[in-house]
């Protein structure tokens, strides 16, 4: 049975601020982002109302992940200093591009500038012999579980267009994320927490903020949950001591009442359902969500895997181990954001700031990895590690690295796929992508073929045309699976 939705959603016929304001306010720190649409309870349920939008879904095909970890490196680390060594660019620093090179666009302009060379000691890893930079010993450890791209790249040039088309598969807004259509295609296989969700770190706000996370013309319903970092990861949980949970159950009630009658003159209007649904979610995450966030679960011994113990390490650590329990207990899709707000855009500087972000990211990424496999979760967890895009050989203001969209390195784990072994290539100077290229849209198609989804057959109907994730292009990577 095929899972070709589609059905779009009626247009809306009332403003948002109208919809907010005859849903209440109790509960709106969880369901802002309509968490949602999971099937109601039974009390406050009508007996015509159709299926969840959640319901999990069949695939089109037997899948071999059920869920995924996206670790986004925002603003674009440097593939020459981490996986991709160049010999003949240490060779050639100082001098310019060669002019058998085509000239390519940058962000800053920085064609002519000298060739930097790396300053990093290189190793082969793992039974196949995987290079990885002394940047990354705790994820060198893990090489024989990765399948390093080294061929990805992209159309985006600065950071809103790349990190834009490295969730959306174009380089501007207006398209669903790769989070959302996942959702969409797949729905979820837990009712009392988001499908959806997405962590950002300490250092700042992603460029595009919930863009990123959209759903743009599909429902709201399937767009990403996000969670805050600290000691409270979903705001507005819990309930206040003095409210009992009858009272709580009396007002979620008496709101859904009160929409449901708002609904019957407004049928078309299929966001009111899925608010509905989401003050249930929200009541069912009270019981639910403490104790999938609640960390002092964990052991001593785990804490140090994740580099938990560790000031350098602390955040990211503690938003892997996050990572973990949620997928561990059925959320679909998980995207963990690194160096928020383009930290990795080392323009100068790059031995300091990348030196630092690798420092806060390698032993906690490694130790998801460690502790997924021990746990038997990696063979069904699919984990996505990249930046929107990777850094140039030419140098700028001396110390640093440019933009570099059209040749970067990203890997994956994990979900079936076949670890051990490099994929692709770049350039002797790790400019261009040139063997086994892969666009971004065939880095998303790979990503939907190991959960079981084909990128041309999950679609969406909208304004009468079917829309695809990818755009009617992009191919898997076989070699993902077969080596």
């Amino acid at each position: 049975m095929s899972i070709e939705h589609s059905q779009a959603l009626p247009e809306s016929v009332v403003n948002r601020r109208e919809l907010l304001f005859q849903a209440g306010a109790g509960f709106g720190g969880i369901a802002l982002n309509a968490l949602l649409a999971q099937q109601a309870n039974a009390a406050v349920k009508s007996s015509a109302k159709p299926f969840s939008p959640l319901t999990s879904k069949q695939t089109h095909f037997p899948a071999t992940a059920k869920s995924v970890i996206f670790l986004f490196m925002e603003g674009g680390p440097s593939h020459i200093d981490l996986f991709d060594p160049k010999p003949e660019l240490q060779k050639m620093a100082g001098k310019k591009l060669p002019d058998s090179f085509k000239r390519p666009i940058t962000a800053m302009g920085e064609v002519n500038s000298p060739l930097l060379a790396s300053q990093r000691k290189w190793k082969q890893h793992g039974e196949a012999g995987t290079w990885v930079s002394d940047w990354l010993p705790h994820t060198a450890t893990c090489v024989d579980d990765i399948a390093v791209l080294r061929g990805c790249w992209t159309n985006g040039i600065n950071h809103a267009g790349g990190v834009c088309q490295m969730n959306t598969c174009i380089p501007l807004a207006g398209r669903p994320s790769l989070g959302s259509w996942v959702t969409y295609g797949l729905g979820t296989e837990n009712e009392s927490l988001p499908a959806f969700v997405v962590i950002q770190d300490n250092n700042g706000t992603v460029v595009n903020g919930p863009r990123n996370w959209g759903t743009a013309f599909i429902p709201a319903v399937y767009q990403g949950t996000r969670l805050n970092t600290g000691k409270e990861p979903i705001s507005n949980l819990y309930r206040p001591s003095e409210i009992f949970p009858s009272q709580e159950a009396g007002k979620l009630d008496l709101l859904a009442t009160l929409n449901q009658q708002h609904a019957k003159t407004r049928k078309q209007q299929s966001e009111l359902d899925a608010r509905i649904e989401s003050y249930e979610l929200a009541f069912r995450m009270q019981a639910s969500a403490p104790e999938a966030v609640d960390l002092t679960q964990e052991t001593k011994a785990t804490y140090e895997l994740y580099g938990m113990d560790q000031k350098e390490t602390k955040v990211y650590g503690t938003n892997c181990l996050l990572a973990r329990r949620l997928v561990e207990r059925g959320v679909r899709f998980v995207q963990l954001y690194n160096g928020a707000g383009s930290k990795w855009d080392s323009h100068s500087g790059i031995e300091k700031r990348h030196a630092a972000l690798c420092q806060g990211m390698d032993k906690c990424v490694a130790g998801l990895l460690k502790d997924l496999k021990q746990r038997g979760l990696l063979d069904s967890t699919l984990v996505v590690w990249g930046g929107e895009f990777g850094r140039t050989p030419m140098s700028e203001k001396g110390d640093g690295r440019d933009h570099n969209p059209t040749g970067f390195t990203m890997w994956m784990a994990g979900g079936g796929v076949k670890g051990g072994q490099t994929i692709g290539g770049t350039d002797e100077m790790g400019l261009y992508a040139v063997e086994d290229r892969m666009h971004v849209r065939d880095i998303h198609t790979s990503i939907y073929h190991l959960l079981g989804l084909s990128n041309m057959k999950l679609e969406y109907r909208h304004k009468g045309s079917p829309e695809r994730p990818t755009l009617n292009e992009g191919e898997f990577m076989e070699k993902l699976v077969t080596g």
